[in-house]
């Protein structure tokens, strides 16, 4: 694989296709966890993880079962016990590494399983018929993407915290503006990179 077409993935899927400011999937983490960088980065390490083992685990089984035996319709059902095993893993491995953050992401952590980012990016794979190592690729790159969506949110929401928003706006309808202001920001991006 040539790393001209390594880096044409992941510009896509970081910048161009960014599943949450381009095709607003995985908004929930995206708005509930983002109030400070620090939680919003362990966040998207966590989400990227389990994007990029997800792109592969679902590589292997949707071409080594579901199509060898002609079961595409199972590949939803296939998918989502794949992210839940693979949550349930970064789960139990934050919280004995570090019950902090653990208690920090709280609900969230378990929500990675329902994050519809992950399970777009995993259907995406067959449709965009990549093979392993570009299935990695695409995998890392959503989670990359993911990340930096929510780092920079958490960022200006940080900064909100030491400015004068009128009482109106405070809290969610500040937040989604942002994010408004954010997704027309990488639209910006559209037609960089055609995928």
């Amino acid at each position: 694989m040539e790393l001209s077409q390594i880096l044409l993935i992941l510009g896509s899927t970081v910048l161009v296709n960014n599943f949450v400011l381009m095709q607003f999937l995985g908004i929930c983490p995206f708005l509930g966890v983002s109030r400070q960088v620090e939680t919003s980065f362990s966040m998207g390490l966590a989400t990227t993880f389990v994007m990029t083992m997800t792109s592969a685990a679902t590589w292997l089984i949707n071409t080594f079962i579901l199509e060898a035996f002609n079961l595409p319709f199972l590949r939803y059902v296939a998918f989502i016990i794949v992210i839940a095993s693979l949550v349930q893993f970064v789960e139990m491995f934050i919280k004995n590494m570090s019950p902090v953050l653990y208690k920090t992401l709280g609900i969230f952590l378990p929500l990675i399983t329902t994050n519809c980012a992950i399970l777009g990016m995993a259907l995406q794979i067959p449709m965009n018929e990549f093979n392993f190592i570009e299935s990695l690729i695409f995998g890392f790159g959503a989670g990359v993407g993911f990340t930096l969506a929510i780092v920079l949110i958490g960022g200006l929401r940080e900064q909100l915290r030491f400015s004068d928003v009128p009482e109106s706006l405070q809290g969610a309808p500040i937040t989604l503006i942002l994010a408004g202001i954010m997704a027309m920001a990488f639209m910006g991006f559209s037609g960089l990179i055609a995928m």
